[in-house]
């Protein structure tokens, strides 16, 4: 869409700082090199969260982006998390915190994080939403806005509590345009309604729409050779997301400059996806559904913070069921084995229901985690 509400804001598409190169800890080095060919092809938008990678992506972003490059060349999102606070005079702290992690005097963009029903309810509580709007009074903050999993009524009584929301970050990709659960398009349908610039996150829902099972692949893999293309999976998702009108940013989660590369191929120069392009991946997700795959985005909320008793790595666990299911390699079993040998099992869940609580997918885990213990244990 036409940048009509953020003049700062340079094209559609942003690079989100929560799946960075890793070594021991961030590689600066080639973080560094995805910075600078990111802002060198005219993109300028960087999205971060205190928890992501334990508090190390707010620290890069200060070392490889915030102390390179001038201000004017960058715009920063950061967001205030449910789990950093219990009451409102803990707010400020903690964004001052957050301001001294990054190198900045302000956030270009604040959110309020992972907002559904519950979470928001201890906003409401902390008086959140007015504590951040304080800090834009002060110019500490110069746009505000939410994060967003939950049904889209639920963000329709946000939006009408509180008309000052500029921006909301919701996750939508093609896999999830239908889903009941994750309902991203009935929830960009409730920002379409109250006429507010929706950010995407998970557009390539957590690497699954990169790793494409078989008859998925066949799919895009056709199409590219009748109109004699050779467009990444990736590149298909991406502008799916972006194809909408109201999408005011589209970001993704970039880990290496290979990844960088292809990215800003397409989104430099974007083209929204045709109708061709628009029925192959409507038979990409006819694929996904008939697999009966876990719709898990490896985001580690349910295990962040050690929340688990049992130290079930469960994003791990579902990423190698999901693994034998679409690729059915019997290896699968020899990792599954490898991850538990240091942490729980699937069948050492006692139910306690602390990672649902938290799941933005709103998941089933501890079915999810029998069912996981079936194909592995029998």
């Amino acid at each position: 869409m036409e940048n009509e509400f953020f003049v700062e804001v340079k094209r559609n598409f942003g690079f989100g700082c929560m799946r960075l190169p890793m070594g021991v800890g961030v590689n600066k080095r080639e973080f560094s090199k995805m910075v600078d060919y990111f802002i060198d092809h005219g993109f300028n938008y960087f999205d971060t969260a205190h928890g992501y990678l334990a508090g190390l992506s707010e620290k890069a972003i200060r070392d490889c982006l915030v102390k390179r490059h001038d201000r004017s060349e960058y715009t920063l999102t950061n967001k205030l998390t449910g789990t950093y606070f219990k009451k409102q005079e803990d707010i400020r702290p903690f964004f001052e915190k957050q301001l001294k992690a990054c190198g900045v005097d302000y956030f270009d963009f604040y959110l309020m994080h992972a907002q559904d029903k519950k979470i928001y309810e201890k906003f409401k509580e902390c008086n959140a939403y007015e504590e951040a709007l304080k800090l834009k009074e002060e110019g500490k903050i110069k746009h505000f806005g939410i994060s967003f999993h939950d049904k889209a009524e639920v963000l329709e009584e946000i939006l009408t509590d509180y008309p000052q929301i500029e921006v909301v970050q919701i996750q939508f990709n093609y896999l999830d345009y239908e889903s009941p659960s994750v309902q991203s398009r009935k929830v960009y349908e409730v920002c379409e309604k109250y006429n507010k610039p929706v950010i995407v996150m998970e557009p390539v829902k957590g690497g699954s729409l990169v790793n494409l099972p078989d008859d998925a692949a066949d799919v895009l893999d056709k199409l590219n050779a009748s109109r004699r293309t050779n467009y990444s999976y990736a590149s298909y998702a991406i502008r799916f997301a972006a194809s909408f009108p109201k999408m005011f940013m589209v970001l993704s989660g970039m880990s290496d400059m290979e990844q960088m590369q292809d990215n800003v191929s397409y989104m430099e120069f974007f083209k929204p996806l045709d109708d061709e392009e628009m029925d192959a991946v409507k038979k990409v997700c006819e694929v996904f559904d008939n697999m009966q795959m876990i719709p898990c985005t490896s985001c580690h909320y349910c295990v962040l913070d050690n929340d688990c008793p049992k130290n079930i790595q469960i994003p791990e666990l579902f990423a190698c069921y999901n693994d034998k299911k679409m690729f059915k390699n019997w290896n699968q079993n020899m990792y599954y084995n490898l991850m538990v040998n240091d942490s729980g099992k699937a069948s050492d869940c006692i139910g306690c229901g602390k990672c649902e609580q938290v799941c933005p997918q709103h998941l089933p885990i501890r079915q999810l985690l029998k069912n996981v213990s079936r194909e592995f244990h029998g």
